[in-house]
């Protein structure tokens, strides 16, 4: 194995491991400080008594004092053992496996269209320039970037579910339908609203950078050189421009990971969509310590693969960046 490539995948191995202490650390610290009381709200609406109480302290551990508790539970984790959930009484690795398939869906839908509509948006207003479309796409990017995602998703609400009545309410699913018995068409129908929310906060990155690689590529010689050949706009842009700048956005949409994972939480809880972000809102909430760690862990593995992903790609796109950082 070439000896950069080793200095590189041993220099991300060690930030991650330090990443993961750390945020196990003082996700812990906070956890273990919140005013939420993981016991009472375990009887959440429900009569307990002072005996009731301490039994079910002792049985998950919440009874022994803070530093033997974060201990016993990093212990767990070094041999694969991630806890188990109380709200669903199953194992943390499980829960998060399951919720994560839905959120990713809803990611890589979102991820999708913002990278589309961000990359045709940018190539037009690059290409015409100055332009009223050009002022009306940076206009609408701009507004993309100052719209919070709860704010937006609870327009859609008003809008398309309650007034027009094009898509429901809430939910990944129609109520009162197994899993088995849910058809594909429905699984995009309650999809699109929520995925549509999300992508918007990706768009106006995308727009504003391609535009800025396409005004780049446009002045260069080969460009006015296929204009005296003859060709117009649309094959000039075709032939030698959407070459030169799609990696630019490909990379930009991979380092975009960690902004649409932390805007997928707030998706998905204005659209009560059961993924990661709704359970992570239930397990605040309720105070599942085992389950707030675990997707706090899984969180931050899953930035930082996509932030490496995006780093690669970028060494790919502009070797003297690669040469220059030595590959670590």
């Amino acid at each position: 194995m070439d000896k950069r490539i080793f200095c590189f995948l041993g220099g991300n191995l060690f930030r991650l491991v330090l990443l993961l202490a750390a945020v196990s650390v003082i996700s812990f610290i906070l956890l273990a400080n919140s005013p939420i009381d993981p016991i009472d709200a375990y009887f959440i609406n429900k009569a307990a008594s002072a005996e009731q109480h301490a039994l079910i302290a002792s049985y998950w551990g919440f009874d022994k004092p803070p530093l033997e508790r974060f201990l016993l539970w990093a212990g767990n984790i070094l041999h694969g053992d991630f806890g188990t959930s109380f709200i669903y009484r199953a194992p943390v690795l499980e829960v998060i496996g399951e919720k994560f398939r839905l959120t990713l869906l809803l990611m890589m839908t979102a991820w999708t269209l913002s990278g589309a509509i961000g990359f045709v948006l940018g190539v037009l207003a690059g290409m015409y320039r100055d332009s009223r479309l050009d002022k009306a796409i940076q206009g609408f990017s701009l507004l993309c970037v100052s719209v919070p995602v709860f704010w937006l998703g609870l327009l859609f609400l008003m809008l398309f579910a309650v007034k027009l009545q094009w898509f429901p309410l809430a939910l990944a699913a129609p109520i009162g339908k197994l899993h088995e018995e849910v058809t594909l068409a429905e699984q995009i129908h309650h999809l699109i609203l929520p995925a549509l929310t999300l992508s918007v906060t990706g768009i106006s990155a995308i727009a504003l950078q391609t535009r800025e690689k396409m005004i780049e590529v446009m002045g260069t010689n080969y460009m006015l050189f296929a204009e005296a050949r003859g060709e117009n706009l649309w094959q000039r842009v075709r032939r030698h421009g959407l070459r030169n700048i799609l990696m630019p956005a490909i990379t930009l949409q991979f380092a975009s990971f960690n902004e649409l994972f932390g805007g997928a939480i707030l998706a998905e809880t204005v659209f009560s969509y059961p993924g990661l972000g709704s359970t992570v809102t239930m397990a605040g909430l309720r105070g599942d310590l085992s389950l707030l760690l675990g997707i706090a862990i899984f969180s931050a593995v899953f930035i930082f693969v996509g932030n490496l992903i995006a780093n690669i790609l970028y060494g790919i796109v502009d070797p003297q960046l690669r040469e220059g950082r030595g590959m670590s």
